[in-house]
């Protein structure tokens, strides 16, 4: 049912931008201006985080919104301590909205005596009292699983097809890729929202972090290659997969990423690689440095979060915005969908 009061967003510090952006897109959307709650989130010389919420929440739906990309465990005891506050606060209901879902490679045990630390997490969440996720592109649709409380995994792929309309005058000559045989069921979803053929990169590993051998599978040859993944970390896979098509006869490369975690060496390799181009979205708050690059450009995510939240306090359906003509008029003015 509607609620008389309006939604109420609360943010930790990983990604107040982005935070700012969903409240100025709500805001819009709701004819009156939206705020993030009046609320401190610091820490203590030790390193302790401490929460005060200035603002009563009591009895209201309150939506956190919190990344818990790098520093994770910062960014990940941030969130948990808000949703802490705001349950002793008696909030009514409490979602954790988290863009970029950190430890969500760490999905399974792929070795004796291993953890399942996305499993630690979602039981970490609920502990801490929060009653409804909002994530984007989990690593492993499985996570979901994971949690006993409500899951709406967004798809960053219907806003990639809007950009990707957007940029490339001529589809006809477009290919999507996958990275590695595990992406596949990603980059299908985005090659038959586009009306494009599919490839595949198949790389093998000798150990963690170094790759042996790389094999196209399809043929690239005179096609502008499009790589399509849900995270870039170190770009090592990325520009070597990028290196690989060029030699295979692609004319132009290109890469789509839903999550830029981008450590170490990662924005040095791209700014020296093949790729025309990396479009990744803001799920992470991008640096000064990745900022500054000329062949990275950034697509926001504020608008379909901001509906998602909107969709969520109405009761109403979130995955109404997996379609592109729900999307369109959410994008309206970034990007004209024929």
């Amino acid at each position: 049912m509607p609620q008389a009061t309006e939604p109420k967003l609360i943010s930790g510090n990983a990604n107040l931008s982005l935070s700012r952006a969903v409240a100025r897109r709500m805001s819009m959307h709701r004819g009156g201006q939206i705020k993030l709650c009046d609320a401190r989130v610091e820490r203590f010389n030790d390193g302790e985080i401490f929460v005060e919420v200035f603002e009563n929440v009591r009895g209201e739906d309150m939506f956190i919104i919190q990344p818990t990309a790098n520093p994770a465990n910062d960014n990940l005891m941030e969130l948990l301590i808000i949703a802490d506050a705001l349950r002793r606060s008696s909030a009514a209901r409490i979602t954790a909205v988290i863009p970029y879902f950190g430890y969500a490679r760490q999905d399974r045990r792929t070795k004796a005596r291993t953890p399942i630390s996305a499993k630690l997490v979602a039981n970490m969440l609920t502990e801490a009292g929060v009653e409804r996720i909002l994530t984007m592109d989990l690593h492993a649709a499985q996570i979901q699983g994971f949690f006993d409380i409500p899951v709406d995994n967004l798809y960053a792929s219907p806003v990639f097809a809007l950009d990707i309309k957007d940029h490339f005058e001529d589809l006809t000559d477009v290919m999507i890729v996958s990275p590695d045989v595990g992406g596949v069921a990603r980059a299908r979803e985005l090659a038959q929202r586009i009306g494009a053929p599919l490839s595949i990169v198949d790389k093998r590993r000798e150990k963690a972090g170094e790759i042996a051998e790389m094999t196209v599978i399809g043929d690239v040859s005179g096609k502008k290659c499009v790589i399509v993944d849900d995270i870039c970390d170190t770009a090592g896979t990325l520009c070597k997969a990028a290196e690989v098509l060029m030699d295979h006869g692609a004319t132009e490369v290109h890469a789509y990423i839903s999550h830029g975690v981008l450590s170490g060496p990662a924005v040095e390799r791209i700014s020296n690689s093949v790729m025309k181009s990396l479009v990744i979205t803001d799920s992470i708050e991008a640096t000064p440095e990745i900022k500054a690059t000329k062949n990275i450009r950034i697509v926001p995510t504020a608008p379909i979060f901001a509906q998602a939240i909107l969709n969520i306090w109405n009761g109403t359906s979130v995955s109404s915005l997996f379609d592109h003509s729900t999307l369109g008029p959410i994008y309206e003015g970034l990007y004209d969908w024929e």
